[in-house]
């Protein structure tokens, strides 16, 4: 199905490993040009350029921390003047650091909480800012279920998620007058490398609960995000799309 995204310039947070990486290859598919946010992992981000120009488009990755409110606000900056615009804003850069709430200590809430929570802000913000004056921009926030129902163990990472839903339903009803859609991907278990990095016992519990027996593939998200980008859902907006074989239910 052509999606009507040909030239449209995006930009993927997280975009060089997972649920990110998919997303930017699957943007290019439908012929986006396509910048890559990333913190650590240079050989993987310019793996993900080298496929985006393979497919025919521009491609950019961006070495940033995503909790600066500066480096977000230069990058967006960077990538319009090298793009000549921005269409797509999805935000997927996100941490993990786990623990029982009388065990965590403030440095993991904070560094949970800056980078999942206060990262989003600032990309959306950035994005914002030039698709309110253009009248027109798609923003896709990837949260997780566990932002909607709480996690053991994961109260710092369930309450940026959760925070990232809140802000997003705000943000829809901030933007919509200027049509500008701002909807949350929530995916349950995923085969990432950050699933790989959880014990056993939690994926086998995670398991069960999903009905289609299945954990989803970072393909099987970015499918959803990219049609969220595009305007076949033009009137989906400040909605909260679970990907999650059933696991929520």
């Amino acid at each position: 199905m052509d999606l009507g995204l040909q030239g449209k310039g995006a930009i993927v947070t997280g975009g060089s490993l997972g649920i990110g990486s998919a997303v930017a290859l699957e943007l290019a598919k439908e012929g986006c040009n396509v910048a890559v946010n990333y913190r650590r992992h240079d050989t993987e981000a310019k793996q993900v350029v080298a496929e985006i120009e393979k497919l025919g488009g521009k491609g950019l990755a961006v070495k940033a921390d995503v909790s600066s409110y500066d480096d977000a606000q230069k990058m967006v900056q960077d990538v319009v003047d090298r793009f000549g615009r921005l269409d797509i804003m999805v935000c997927n850069a996100g941490i993990t650091w786990d623990g029982v709430i009388w065990k965590m200590s403030e440095k993991q809430w904070d560094q949970v909480i800056a980078v999942n929570l206060k990262g989003y802000f600032n990309y959306n913000k950035a994005a914002a800012l030039v698709f309110k004056d253009q009248k027109y921009g798609k923003i896709v926030n990837i949260s997780s279920i566990n932002g909607m129902r709480g996690k053991f163990g994961q109260s710092n990472y369930a309450a940026s998620k959760g925070g990232e839903i809140a802000m997003s339903k705000s943000l829809a009803r901030e933007l919509g007058r200027f049509n500008v859609n701002v909807n949350v991907v929530a995916p349950g278990m995923v085969l990432t490398d950050m699933m790989a990095a959880i014990p056993p016992e939690f994926q086998n519990k995670a398991m069960a609960e999903t009905v289609v027996g299945r954990f989803a593939t970072p393909e099987d998200c970015a499918h959803l995000v990219a049609f969220l980008c595009s305007d076949l859902s033009r009137h989906i907006t400040g909605d909260v799309i679970k990907i999650d074989g059933g696991q929520y239910i």
